[in-house]
Parts: C-alpha cells; structure tokens; sequence
C-alpha cells in the first residue's frame, strides 16, 4: 500500500531505534566487557523478546525493567559477572542515547506543517522523559504516550488504540513512523497507517504485509506528508 497523506493528521513516533540509537548503548559496555557488540545485541534482542513473552503470559513489567532483566542475561550469557551498581551504571545509558541528526528538524518540519506530534513507545514514562529531554524536542511534541499506561507492549493492538484515544484522532488519520518491523505490523493490524523508517537498508520482513511507506529520515516522511 501507499501512503495516503491525504488522510493523515497524526503522527506518533516510535523511540528506540527511531528517534535515538540504541546502538550507542555498546558503548556502555565497552569499559567491562571484553567484547562488547555481542552481547550489546543479545541485550537489545532478549529486551524485545521479553516484551512480546509479557504480552502473552501477562507478565507486564515496566520497560526499564524488562531492559534490566535483558542485560543481565546477556551478561551471563557471555560469562561476565558484574556488580548491580556497574550494571545500573550501564542501564542509564537510556537515559541519553544519541540522538539521530534528522530527529528535531524532521519534527519540527511536520509540527509546523500542522501535524500533531506525539511519541508512543514501549519506554516507561521516566525514560521519555529524559529522552524526549536529551532530544530537544519537548516544545515540537503534543505529548509522549507510554505503553505503561495500558500495561502492554507493542506489538498489542491495545496499545496503539490508546496512543490514538489520547491524541483525540481517530486511528485512521494517524501514521506512525517507526525502525521496528513489528512495530509497523501492530500498527497498521490496529487502523493505522505506519512508515517504516529504514536507517540502516535492511530488508523487509517477508510476511504479513509492508509498510505504507518506506523511509530512510525524518525528513522523507515530512515531504510525503507535504511538509
């Protein structure tokens, strides 16, 4: 399908991944880990996994501490052995992920074209506090939506229902733009329309459909969407 601009007045955001690189997380663990970029990737791909288990299982926790339970196994899970606090030391690094270079003007084009902005993430409130913060991008949002609000995580249709309800839009005039491809199929499965924001080139899933639009910055959508 293609992206229907015409339709839009919304537009959420995903968070990691999207608007910050979790990828600077390994840097982290570069001080206490010999080898840090595989365990840096079993920490991210287990912190999603759990997400999805808690869906099904209905074993909610907040983000910050499904990301705790998933960096200690990818610690163990590499032999390394490190104190709470260091561990702690190492979870904060969320709190001030980089930021991609094209976040805030790519924001701020689609706020000042008329578009509501909003950020609906998996994180807990704190950490879009302090992302949205270390962004610079509190004065371009409408608000931040968390999947705290609903105990869910993405990809569960619930959750992109609420993101719509508390923006006031009804679910078909929102696109949201996010890295994640399970993202993308929660929420077009839930009414919305989604672009895929493709940082890095990397294939499609091949199943379940695609996205309404594939971009590779901010500022591809925001001239989809005529800003």
């Amino acid at each position: 399908m293609a992206l229907d601009a015409d339709r839009v007045s919304t537009v959420t955001f995903d968070s990691y991944s999207t608007l910050v690189d979790v990828d600077a997380a390994e840097a982290a663990l570069a001080d206490r880990v010999a080898d840090p970029e595989p365990v840096s990737r079993l920490w991210r791909s287990r912190s999603l996994a759990y997400t999805f288990v808690a869906n099904a299982v209905d074993a909610y926790q907040p983000f910050y501490e499904m990301n705790r339970d998933a960096l200690t196994y990818a610690l163990a899970a590499h032999g390394v052995d490190l104190p709470d606090a260091e561990r702690d030391e190492i979870l904060a690094v969320y709190h001030e992920l980089e930021v991609f270079d094209d976040v805030r003007e790519g924001v701020r084009r689609l706020r000042d074209a008329g578009y509501d902005c909003y950020v609906l993430s998996n994180g807990d409130p704190e950490m879009l506090a302090s992302m949205v913060e270390h962004a610079d991008i509190a004065d371009l949002l409408a608000d931040t939506i968390s999947a705290d609000e609903v105990e869910a995580f993405k990809p569960a249709t619930e959750l992109y229902r609420h993101g719509a309800a508390r923006t006031g839009t009804p679910i078909d005039e929102v696109v949201h733009a996010t890295a994640g491809w399970f993202d993308v199929l929660g929420a077009r499965h839930a009414g919305m329309q989604a672009a895929r924001v493709d940082r890095k080139s990397t294939p499609w899933e091949p199943f379940a459909g695609d996205p309404d639009a594939t971009v590779e910055t901010l500022h591809e959508l925001a001239d989809l969407l005529g800003a």
